[in-house]
Formats: structure tokens, C-alpha cells, sequence
């Protein structure tokens, strides 16, 4: 027998590892690049390569005294809003396509047409409508936006949540003696909240990031963080130890928020698709 076979290949290890090393540098460094710059002064962001610096706070001090905290919250508001009405919808919708082919296959792949379509077709008509209703310039525009990407994606990714329930759960359900509504709400229900927690995490995370309906739609007091963060490229330049911080605001939240996540998002995306 072959006493090497065993042992590990020291040349492929190194390798290995030179290469993860490398995956995570080009990960980690544009984050690193956005810290360092947040704690620089206008003079040493003129010398972006000088790592060795006196960090100063005065852009932190001059972003948070601002509006960033107000445009912070104004995502929060229509990141939640958005994810609570999209799961109230999406949840017996996926339910009914998921586990009773409710629709057929072109209900399945119907839910996502609007994905298909360039956000400008959709944001006339829906400038036009927030305009009738005097709702233009506020978050419950933004809001209703927002339901136009996040209701057909959330619903997607939940389909595939409902079909890995076994049916055989609900059947017993139905023997014993539960209704329809009943054997959803207390045996299949429970077994998809997991799914339903990193639905709504997905869809939020797509509400709080989105720039162009925010821009059209919502003004001054109203703007959100992705509106206020472009806010930065002014006429005179790019504000960048400014805009560093509003960036650090922006994307912390949403790295802690997929930390928890990201196995089920995996699942999810796919899993709307896979089975039918």
C-alpha cells in the first residue's frame, strides 16, 4: 500500500489557503477602505494610501448631527411597513401555490413578471397615481413602490419553504378533526416561520437598499438613507470621509441582519423555482 495516501499535500494546502486568504482580502477591503476613510480628515483623504494616520471623528460628529439619523429611520419605516404587508400577503399566497397548485405553473412564475420589467416603466404610472392621491414626496409613496419588487420576491422565496412541509402533517391535521384555515394556522404555519423570519429579512434588505424610486418619489424630510447617502456627490466633488459614514450607517444593520440568515436565503431563492 501506498504509505503517502494518506498524508495531506503541504503544496495543495498552502494553496488552499492562499487562495481563501485572497477571497477574503477582496471581500474585506473595500469595507476596510470605507472605515479608514470615515476617520480621515479632508487633507489625509487627499493620500488615500497612507494607512498610517491620526484617525479624527469629525465626520462621524458632522453625519450624525445632520439628517442622516432622520433618513436612517425613514428606511426603517418603509422597510418595515413593506415587509409586514408583503408578508401578510405573500404568506397564504405562497401557501396556496406552494401546497395546492393553487394557479397552476403560470401562477408560480406569473408572480415575478414584474421583476422582468425596468423600474423606469413602473415608476410614471406610480408617480402619476401618488400624485392624484397627494401621497407624493412622502414615505407611503415610497412604501407602495417598494411592495412592486418585494411582494413578488418574498412570495417566491416562501414557495419553497411551504412545498418542504410534509404533506402528510396537514392530512393528519384534516382527520383529527381541524379545518382548512385551523390546520394552517397551528401544523403548517409553525413549521415555515423560520423561512417566513428570512423572507421578511430578504425583503428588507432589498426595500433599504433601493435608490431609484426613493429618489423620484420621496423629498427633503421624507428621503431615505440610499437618497441621502448619493446626496454626498455634490457639484463640488464627492464628500467622501462624509459619505464613508453614511455608508458604515447603512450597512451595518444589513450585515448583522444576513449574518443570521444567510443559509436560509440560499434555500429560499432557490427553492421557489426547484419543485413543482
Amino acid at each position: 500500500m501506498n504509505g503517502g495516501a494518506g498524508r495531506s499535500n503541504p503544496a495543495g494546502t498552502i494553496l488552499r489557503a492562499c487562495i481563501v486568504l485572497g477571497a477574503l482580502v477582496a471581500v474585506l477591503f473595500p469595507y476596510a477602505w470605507v472605515v479608514l476613510s470615515s476617520l480621515k480628515s479632508p487633507a489625509q483623504l487627499s493620500r488615500p494610501a497612507d494607512v498610517l494616520f491620526r484617525p479624527v471623528l469629525d465626520n462621524w460628529t458632522s453625519v450624525l448631527a445632520a439628517e442622516i439619523p432622520q433618513n436612517f429611520l425613514n428606511s426603517l419605516f418603509v422597510g418595515g411597513v413593506t415587509v409586514a404587508i408583503s408578508l401578510a400577503v405573500a404568506t397564504p399566497a405562497a401557501y396556496a401555490i406552494g401546497k395546492h397548485r393553487a394557479g397552476g405553473r403560470s401562477a408560480r412564475f406569473g408572480i415575478l413578471m414584474s421583476e422582468l420589467m425596468p423600474p423606469a416603466v413602473l415608476v410614471v404610472p406610480l408617480f402619476l397615481i401618488a400624485f392624484t392621491l397627494q401621497l407624493n414626496g412622502t414615505l407611503w409613496a415610497v412604501t407602495a413602490s417598494h411592495l412592486t419588487f418585494v411582494l413578488p420576491v418574498v412570495t417566491w422565496f416562501l414557495i419553497g419553504f411551504f412545498e418542504a412541509v410534509p404533506r402528510e402533517l396537514e392530512e393528519q391535521a384534516l382527520v383529527d378533526g381541524y379545518g382548512r384555515f385551523a390546520a394552517f394556522r397551528k401544523v403548517v404555519l409553525p413549521q415555515v416561520l423560520p423561512g417566513i423570519a428570512a423572507a421578511g429579512i430578504f425583503g428588507f434588505v432589498l426595500s433599504w437598499n433601493d435608490l431609484f424610486f426613493a429618489l423620484i418619489l420621496a423629498s427633503g424630510e421624507t428621503k431615505t438613507l440610499p437618497v441621502a447617502i448619493a446626496g454626498y456627490n455634490t457639484f463640488r466633488g464627492v464628500e467622501l470621509g462624509e459619505m464613508s459614514v453614511a455608508i458604515l450607517v447603512a450597512v451595518v444593520p444589513i450585515l448583522v441582519l444576513s449574518f443570521f440568515v444567510q443559509k436560509r436565503l440560499v434555500r429560499g431563492i432557490g427553492g421557489g423555482g426547484l419543485k413543482y
